[in-house]
């Protein structure tokens, strides 16, 4: 019986003691602010978590760390985190920043995006546009998706009528660009009842199961992290800054300070008027019938599989 007690007091210990790796679904930006600030001032060490910030590359996808166990924690859509469990690989949201959707169609020449039948339409080839997808075919629109890696010259360039922006990143971008923004050429997904929330942090279940207690801390230490954020935005940017710049990310000043200002936005929930951190059964069950209408999921997958 002691032995027995040994083991798993010496295992408890164990799992207190790993580095959480923690990989963001893209390079360094103020996207993933509240993380970064989280390290920098020490949430994280006075939570008695010791997390490793390592973002994805070229050729290694943050979930493709999580599925060979290469990191611990990741950032996901909610759309794409119900596609991998559906997938067959359960997954637990331990802190949920988004509370509305980001998502923008944009079009080009002043033109409405719902009278574009047939139009070609730039969407990220790594994923995100699940809803795009749903909307184009609920609405009998039939775009042609044309797949992009990370910017918008394609679009700028006028090989494509129209394309998908987040409203912090892509959609900056174009204003940078020259590209006027109006009512009428940029379609809101939140506004037309796509409001799905995106960004979370997802760990697999198996590993949360082994790990709770440090989960928890990681996830109260990064909350901590967002609301530290929303309070010096200033000093916070400066902060984003330094990742970009030890990332050797292209990218200004300007333009992160607009993504950290649009996300800090998109994180307070439209009802409550709060910062809630906290996954929408409401929004999970949305999410899971527009996708299972639309044969992007083979099954609903319910807040519960998603839930600690």
């Amino acid at each position: 019986m002691l032995a027995a007690v040994f083991l798993v007091s010496c295992s408890v210990v164990r799992a207190q003691n790993e580095t959480i790796v923690f990989t963001p679904q893209w390079t360094a930006q103020a996207q993933f602010a509240g993380y970064y600030v989280a390290e920098v001032k020490g949430f994280y060490r006075e939570a008695g978590v010791k997390v490793r910030i390592e973002h994805p590359s070229a050729t290694q996808s943050a979930m493709n760390s999580l599925r060979h166990n290469e990191c611990h924690a990741t950032t996901l859509q909610l759309c794409q985190a119900m596609e991998i469990v559906d997938g067959g690989i359960p997954l637990v949201n331990i802190l949920q920043t988004s509370m509305n959707n980001a998502m923008v169609i944009v079009s080009a020449r002043g033109k409405d995006p719902l009278t574009q039948k047939g139009a070609r339409v730039g969407i990220w080839s790594v994923g995100f546009g699940q809803l795009a997808i749903c909307m184009s075919i609920k609405d009998h629109l039939n775009y042609q998706w044309v797949r992009f890696a990370e910017n918008v010259n394609l679009f700028v360039a006028g090989a494509l009528d129209a394309t998908l922006a987040m409203s912090y990143n892509e959609y900056y971008q174009l204003v940078q660009a020259g590209i006027k923004m109006t009512d009428k050429n940029v379609y809101r997904f939140c506004d037309h009842g796509y409001n799905v929330q995106e960004d979370g942090v997802y760990m697999t279940r198996d590993y949360y199961t082994k790990h709770k207690e440090q989960a928890r801390r990681f996830a109260q230490a990064s909350k901590k992290g967002w609301e530290w954020a929303a309070s010096h935005p200033d000093e916070t940017l400066d902060i984003v800054m330094q990742y970009v710049d030890k990332n050797h990310i292209a990218t200004n000043r300007v333009l992160q300070r607009l993504m950290l200002k649009e996300i800090l936005r998109l994180q307070i929930d439209r009802e409550s008027k709060k910062r809630e951190f906290r996954l929408r059964p409401d929004m999970v069950r949305l999410a899971s019938q527009l996708m299972v209408e639309n044969r992007m999921l083979s099954r609903e997958v319910s807040y519960a599989e998603l839930s600690e």
